[in-house]
């Protein structure tokens, strides 16, 4: 398609996003401006600045997903008298951590420290910002939803804005009659919220090097369903975590059971994107783990309403990539802020947001945000307690390299050490996840076992056809694949004889599937199922050999996460 007129809109600030992250830090800028403005004395000029939230997702909450438990620590900083109202499910009550084998759960008899969580709240995350929203545009603020943002516009190395993405294109690449070209919208400083392994901020770190000297990112996929089940099984607060079975001791990960309101119970499963088998299925995995006796006699006789999947950045400190420069700052997951040890992040994000609003208004109020002043951010968070919770941490995931047993061994010295651990300097390295897949070809792989098969009984477990239909995803059918693949010849020939396609079981909603095509070669092709996907970037992280590239489809595309 030829290069076509965009529309160009000039904003002041511009939160790519609407996650818990942007929406804490649009809300906290435009208050800091607001109270500003209200304090000037004279003749001094108020400052006039337009601030907007592009959201991808066909409505705020769409696209968000998380456990959740809650910390309640920057709701309370950010919504000091107003808190409370927000839409829990309940104060978390009972708790419990267990190890469980095929048949057998073993509750610890002392909860870890990590896993005591008096104080949090039982909470859906898309419930949460869309009780946010609304207090975000009373502050002030525009949203947009349906706005994808598909580049970020550079210019020697400053960030400039953002170009959204392009609508009315067929599956082909041509106009269609309703084409809408993307917008260029120019800004004085874009901040990046898209969530784990961003669009843009993946643009950026490939520009300008964010991640020179880090540790790569290590990710895990979060897969979960929430059930209707019969009154007096779960109590809402209700909090059970999980590890051991049906992962091996290989494998990081472990689960979670959430009491929700009116006899509705969250169940999920997350598995580590750095496990070696390649005939893993972390979404028959988490079937398999709903047919032990604990979790059965859970969720029997319920229905499962709603189902969805997210990739969690699971590295910590020193995976955390440069998170400012010339034009932008970068928040919430998209910045790494998780404490994989204690599986929560929303705190952390919405703090890094509200950071970044305070490094954003000082350069405001000085007339100028330059690079100088954006170099604020990095000094804001070392200085606040997101540093103080990670820093203990900042080896935790990385301990697990060598399985559970030496994870959980290094865990507990990492608690005697500060967080550096039994026999480490300061800092463990580590790998890319896809890197510790192991190659069928090897000695290792041709003695590596196939998972034992999971039947759907379309009552407790369900293949992921059905899981899909229950997270509500939907996109325009006649619009290019959003899945780049830049090189299907390796899919026919390399990566099947390597690694098996292992996109065909990574994938938590069926997007990748080998079918016989007699015309080829190989007898075989990749087909992509673009419109099944639910948005989760797993395929972008676990390719064995990096050759797929998730972009965001058509605005309003994706899953409907309103309850998740």
């Amino acid at each position: 398609m030829t290069e076509v007129e965009r529309e160009v809109m000039d904003l002041d600030v511009v939160f790519v996003g609407a996650g818990p992250a942007n929406l804490a830090g649009a809300y906290r800028l435009a208050k800091l401006i607001e109270q500003h403005n209200e304090n000037l004395r004279g003749d001094a000029e108020p400052l006039e600045v337009e601030i907007a939230v592009l959201e991808k997702g066909k409505e705020i909450g769409s696209h968000a997903l998380s456990g959740a438990v809650v910390d309640p620590r920057a709701l309370k900083e950010l919504f000091p008298e107003s808190w409370q109202d927000a839409p829990f499910e309940a104060p978390v009550g009972k708790e419990d951590v267990a190890f469980l084998t095929g048949k057998k759960s073993f509750s610890f008899p002392i909860l870890p420290p990590a896993f005591r969580n008096h104080g949090n709240y039982v909470c859906s995350l898309g419930k949460l910002v869309k009780w946010m929203a609304p207090l975000v545009e009373e502050a002030g603020v525009d949203i947009f939803t349906e706005f994808a943002a598909a580049e970020v516009l550079v210019e020697d190395g400053r960030v400039l804005g953002v170009r959204t993405g392009d609508r009315g294109i067929d599956h082909e690449g041509n106009p269609k009659a309703n084409f809408e070209p993307g917008m260029d919208i120019h800004t004085r400083v874009t901040v990046l919220g898209e969530g784990p392994r961003g669009t843009l901020a993946k643009q950026l770190e490939e520009q300008l090097e964010l991640t020179a000297g880090k540790n790569p990112q290590i990710y895990a996929v979060g897969i979960k369903e929430i059930w209707e089940v019969p009154e007096g099984r779960i109590s809402a607060g209700e909090v059970v975590h999980t590890m051991g079975w049906p992962l091996d001791t290989k494998t990081f990960g472990g689960s979670f059971i959430y009491g929700m309101q009116d006899n509705q119970v969250i169940v999920g499963l997350v598995v580590g994107l750095d496990y070696q088998n390649p005939w893993l299925d972390p979404h028959a995995e988490f079937q398999r783990f709903k047919t032990h006796p604990r979790i059965r006699e859970l969720i029997k006789d319920g229905k499962m309403t709603y189902y969805g999947a997210k990739a969690l950045p699971e590295g910590g400190w020193y995976s955390m990539p440069k998170n400012h420069g010339d034009g932008f700052l970068i928040v919430g997951d998209s910045a790494g802020m998780l404490n994989s040890e204690r599986l929560k992040g929303i705190h952390l994000a919405m703090k890094s947001g509200m950071l970044a609003a305070e490094t954003i208004f000082e350069g405001l109020v000085q007339g100028e945000v330059t690079a100088q002043v954006l170099q604020g951010y990095q000094t804001r968070i070392d200085e606040s307690w997101i540093k103080k919770e990670m820093w203990p941490v900042r080896n935790f995931h990385q301990a697990f390299d060598r399985g559970l047993f030496a994870g959980m061994f290094q865990a507990g010295a990492g608690l005697l050490t500060g967080g550096r651990g039994w026999g480490v300097k300061n800092r463990l390295e580590t790998h890319p996840g896809h890197e510790r897949l192991v190659n069928l070809t090897t000695a290792q792989g041709r003695d590596l076992a196939k998972p034992a098969p999971v039947e759907f009984d379309g009552e407790l477990t369900f293949d992921k056809l059905a899981d899909i239909y229950n997270s509500g995803t939907a996109h325009e059918e006649d619009q290019p694949v959003h899945l780049l693949v830049h090189d299907t010849e390796i899919c026919v020939t390399k990566c099947t004889e390597e690694y098996g396609n292992p996109c065909e079981r990574f994938c938590p909603a069926a997007v990748y599937e080998m079918v016989d095509e007699p015309s080829a070669p190989t007898g075989r092709r990749l087909q992509i199922n673009a419109s099944n996907c639910v948005h989760c970037k797993t395929c972008d992280i676990m390719d064995p050999y990096q050759i797929i590239t998730w972009v965001p489809p058509e605005g309003g595309g994706g899953p409907s996460y309103g309850r998740m």
